[in-house]
């Protein structure tokens, strides 16, 4: 009986710093805010609605000399993400990217894009839900000197009432739990693992 209740009681105990960790990486996920900068390039995970938009819009504005457009289906062209458009900036500067298939490869070849340009300074483009595991992967990737600045785009499928919303739920949740994943893997993952990411 006292084994039960001592299980019992560790059940609970993890249930809460479980439940505490979620509100509080659901509360930073939210956030986070756009912030009105200069870098040296704008660097866009490809996949979610309104990320490449945004990235073009910045680029258009000169916010940044490069545009880098990450994890692109191989059978998409630069002209079908970016058009050019009489009296702007044009494409010179837009390249892609159309190997990686996942945060972890979008981070490892945009890694070789920013290194061989000699990269400072990116603003990073994706999907508010996934800012945070995003930015948690590219700042163990990419060399300590480079700077890392979110720019998260709202979808409609998150919702700020996350609590009212079965799918915000489900989608926050899930990030959540990929999240923790790689913070465990940066964490206690061997070195030889680790060094193969660098």
């Amino acid at each position: 009986m006292v084994i039960v209740r001592g299980i019992f009681s560790l059940l609970i105990v993890v249930l809460l710093v479980v439940v505490v960790l979620f509100v509080d990486f659901t509360y930073k996920t939210f956030s986070q805010r756009q912030r009105d900068l200069n870098c040296d390039a704008i660097v866009v995970l490809a996949g979610g609605r309104g990320r490449i938009e945004e990235g073009s819009r910045l680029y258009r504005e000169n916010r940044a000399r490069w545009l880098f457009l990450i994890g692109v289906d191989p059978s998409v062209r630069k002209s079908d993400l970016f058009v050019e458009r009489k009296g702007e900036r044009g494409g010179e500067g837009v390249l892609l990217e159309k190997v990686s298939r996942n945060t972890l490869e979008n981070a490892l070849y945009a890694k070789e894009m920013i290194v061989r340009r000699n990269i400072s300074s990116i603003e990073l483009i994706t999907s508010r839900y996934h800012m945070k595991r995003a930015t948690l992967i590219f700042r163990h990737v990419l060399p300590k000197e480079v700077s890392i600045y979110p720019h998260p785009v709202d979808t409609k499928n998150l919702k700020e009432e996350w609590w009212n919303h079965r799918g915000s739920f489900r989608l926050l949740f899930s990030e959540f739990y990929k999240y923790c994943l790689f913070r465990v893997f940066f964490l206690f993952a061997p070195s030889e693992l680790q060094s193969a990411v660098k």
